[in-house]
Order: structure tokens, then sequence, then C-alpha cells
């Protein structure tokens, strides 16, 4: 079985995990080919990733705006690496992708993970996907929430739609890095006085709601003067939140270190990881903190009641207010043995429900549905097995 996952990916991020993830927990007889648009160049980062694992990753030759000539280069090199199936991951790997696979006559499924509406361009690239992704063979939702969404705003029938969650990388948190800690707390000035930690990660976008975080961290800062909030990543939002955090004096208590590469080292060695988002598919950094062991504080929208059981792995709090946000936090910063007790819950439930092993089982279930050629419906939900996998 020659499967090929098409993206568009700048970056070794969220998804880019996923799909990674998934290929190491295929059995051998599926050969697993990337293909990333270049992206002006930045697409290298996440092909040098992959290659380093052992699987062919290759460039597309052609990109937006050159359509004609982006579709003709990505189905010839489809027809040079051999494709059964092509997963295509992102607006723009659903509107091409489908057309390249018409053209060779190989089933394109779309994984839709969300929609940001991070920027106005965007927002328009994301209302193309939303009217696109009924034309593809298949649509899987990364959750429950995102099946929802694209069953309300995206008309795609129920026989042409599955939910397969996202995963938790299991392995990569089992062994502590004892100087993780000291790491962590590093990020903050040595008079900062600082001893535990809030962790936060993600994109710094609209949609993930760090501006109710820092609104938090100052309640939470106030509360527990040996409290300090890291916020993990890039984007758009990042003077504005400098700048807010700034304006509620939380000097060297609220770091915003940037995007990190080590983030399944440090996020372990948190106290409490929190997720302020206004919307998500499945977040994997809510997977990721409990695969490791750390209690949860997010926001209920999308697939992250899914990801996070409100009152044993972590605690579920509305959108948008930061009182709830700050309270959670405060209640676990306050009790050790809460907190690990949420953490040990966390991890089981990784264990049981959100494996790489039963991704695969699951995707290897709906390709050969969508191979078929008597054209049998696929069940609306394809559920994985409970299995457990060690992960890359």
């Amino acid at each position: 079985m020659r499967l090929v996952h098409l993206t568009a990916s700048t970056f070794f991020g969220g998804p880019e995990r996923q799909m990674l993830g998934l290929a190491a927990a295929m059995p051998r007889h599926v050969r697993t080919t990337f293909l990333s648009f270049p992206e002006g160049g930045r697409g290298d980062a996440f092909l040098d990733v992959v290659r380093s694992h052992g699987f062919p990753a290759l460039p597309l030759p052609a990109d937006f705006p050159r359509v004609r000539a982006a579709v003709r280069g990505l189905t010839d090199l489809l027809r040079e690496v051999g494709c059964d199936t092509l997963l295509c991951h992102g607006y723009k790997a659903h509107i091409l992708g489908r057309v390249a696979a018409r053209r060779l006559g190989v089933p394109a499924v779309a994984v839709s993970r969300g929609w940001t509406g991070e920027t106005r361009k965007v927002k328009v690239y994301e209302w193309l996907d939303r009217r696109h992704l009924r034309l593809m063979d298949h649509v899987v939702c990364v959750s429950d929430g995102q099946a929802e969404k694209v069953r309300r705003w995206c008309g795609v029938p129920a026989a042409r739609m599955s939910v397969i969650r996202n995963s938790a990388r299991l392995a990569a948190f089992e062994a502590r890095d004892p100087d993780a800690r000291g790491r962590l707390l590093d990020f903050f000035p040595s008079d900062s006085g600082v001893s535990q930690v809030v962790l936060a990660a993600g994109r710094l976008s609209p949609e993930k709601g760090f501006g109710v975080l820092v609104e938090a961290a100052a309640a939470v800062c106030r509360e527990h003067p040996d409290a300090g909030v890291v916020l993990f990543g890039e984007g758009v939002l990042r003077p504005e939140l400098e700048r807010h955090a700034d304006r509620l004096g939380l000097g060297g208590r609220f770091v915003m270190p940037g995007f990190r590469t080590d983030l399944d080292v440090l996020i372990g060695a948190a106290d409490v990881v929190v997720l302020p988002s206004f919307t998500e598919g499945l977040p994997n950094v809510a997977l990721e903190a409990s695969a490791a062991g750390v209690p949860v504080v997010a926001t209920a929208v999308g697939g992250t009641p899914e990801a996070v059981a409100d009152g044993d792995s972590g605690y579920l709090v509305p959108p948008g207010q930061p009182g709830p946000i700050a309270a959670r936090v405060g209640e676990l910063l306050r009790d050790p043995v809460l907190r690990a007790k949420f953490g040990a819950a966390g991890r089981d439930r990784m264990r049981t429900g959100f494996t790489f092993a039963a991704q695969a089982a699951a995707y290897l279930r709906l390709i050969a549905a969508v191979t078929r050629r008597d054209g049998d419906a696929v069940p609306v939900a394809v559920r994985p097995s409970v299995e457990h996998v060690q992960g890359w």
C-alpha cells in the first residue's frame, strides 16, 4: 500500500507531529511518502525532519498562485512516487490535491483539524476550504467537535465522514530529563522568585486566546508570589501580548521565549498547562501535557473536552473568561496531591484512548473502505481500537 501525505507545512508543529506519528505506527506493508508545497523554501524544515526519521519527503516544484503548474507538478510527482491514497492536510492540499488525485484515479482524503481565522487572508482561504470539503472523497475529522462543525458548515454527507482522533506520543514522555525543571525556571529573571511554572504553548494568533491568558496570569501572580507563566510560540500577536503583560505589571513573571523545538522536554517540568483557546480541533498541547503527566486547565471548545476530562485529568472552563482560568490554576498550584492525581489520570487517559497504534488501525480500515470498488459507504465515525505504541 502506497500512502502519500500532502501538506504545506512551514515548521514542525502539532499537525506535523501527528502525520509523522501516524507514518511511524503503520505496518511494514504501508509505504508512506510526504510531499509539501515549497512555501518559498519554508517547507524544507518539515521535510528535513521527515527524512531524518527515514521517510521519503519531496518538495513540489510549483505553488500558488501558479495553480495549473502546481497541479501538473503534483500529478507528475504522485505518479512518480506511486500513490494509492492521498491524505491532504490543509486548504491548499485539499483543493489542489483533489484535482491531482482525480487525474490519477486515486481517492483524496481531507484531514480536517479546524479553522483559525488568523488573518483576513486566512479567513478567505478557510471559507474556500469549507465549501470545498464536500467535494473530497472522504473527510477525516480529528474530533467529534470538529466533525460537528464540518457537518454543520460544509454539508459533507455522513457516509463520507469519519472521526479519527489525534494521538499522544506517549513514548516521548516516558523518561523525565532531570535538568528540565531548571531549564524552565531559567526563562524567568533570576530575581523573579518564580518556583512554580504555568506553561502555555501555541501560535500567537487571536483564536488561541492568549490575551485572556495574560489577564489570568495577572490574577494568578497576585495570589501566588512564587508563580510565573511561560508562553511558548510565535505569531502576529507577540507585540500586543508583550504590551498587555507590561501594562498589567507582570514584569519577569510572564515570559515569552518564542518557538521551541525542545517542548517535549520542557512541558513535563511544568506544574500546570493552560489552553485558553476560543476554538480547537483536538489540541496537541492538551494531549502531550496529559501524556507527560501534567494537569491541564483548558477552555471547553471544539474537541478539547474529548482530551481533558473535567475534574479528572484537568479542568474545563468557559472561553474568554480569565477569572475561571485563574481560579482553577490557583487551585492546582496550591495542591500538589491534586496535581499528581490529575497528571496520572491524564496519562492513563492517553494510554487507553489516544495512541498512534489505534490511529493507524483506524486509518487502515478507512483506506480499505475508500479504495473498495463496490462503493460501500464508510461509517461516520471510524473508532480506533485501544492499543499502545512505543512511538518515535
